[in-house]
């Protein structure tokens, strides 16, 4: 069966994250987008997470040479003003889930969006057009060892589980890469429709 995506030819879905590049991976298959997976570490900008999104999906497509999508991921605490957001690849990096915990021990609000912010382009110098996914939930002291990252402190609203204690096909159903990737498919299928 063809996918919605092939007018485009090939999309490249561009990650040098093979933890994101799965979770991708299992949701547009299971929603019948059609793309190459390519690994590839973009610069890190800078900036607000628009910025930095359109940024990056400019620069993969001036390296592809043809429709790309990339991803950008956020994880904005509330108490924090949306920092660590952009960053916070850097405080997990230094810091650890339960250093990111720890970020909020003097504050009585532990509220967080988990924010993925796709950015798909038909190609160099052409319009970055962005989809941004949200899950509300909470930091919590880390527990569970799946998932990647961040994971097992972050607790999504109406669950009892991290991420990190969800099962792969369970955080799929409610992730925020699940919701922009499904306002990308939305996109690419009328587009395909024109």
């Amino acid at each position: 069966m063809e996918g919605i995506a092939v007018g485009y030819g090939d999309i490249h879905f561009v990650s040098g994250n093979p933890g994101k590049i799965s979770e991708a991976e299992s949701i547009m298959k299971e929603n019948n987008i059609k793309v190459k997976y390519m690994k590839l570490d973009l610069p890190e900008y800078q900036g607000e997470p628009n910025f930095i999104s359109e940024a990056k999906c400019k620069c993969a497509a001036s390296i592809v040479k043809g429709p790309v999508i990339t991803e950008d991921t956020s994880l904005a605490f509330d108490a924090l003003h949306g920092l660590p957001g952009p960053y916070v690849k850097w405080f997990l990096d230094k810091l650890g889930p339960d250093g990111l915990y720890k970020l909020l021990f003097a504050f009585e609000d532990k509220s967080a969006s988990a924010i993925c912010t796709l950015a798909f382009s038909e190609g160099p110098e052409q319009t970055v057009h962005l989809f941004h996914g949200i899950t509300r939930g909470k930091i919590v002291l880390p527990k569970g060892n799946k998932g990647f990252g961040w994971d097992s402190c972050f607790l999504p609203e109406g669950k009892d589980k991290t991420y990190a204690e969800l099962t792969f096909e369970e955080k799929n159903t409610i992730s925020h890469r699940r919701k922009a990737l499904l306002l990308l498919k939305d996109y690419l299928s009328q587009r395909n429709r024109s």
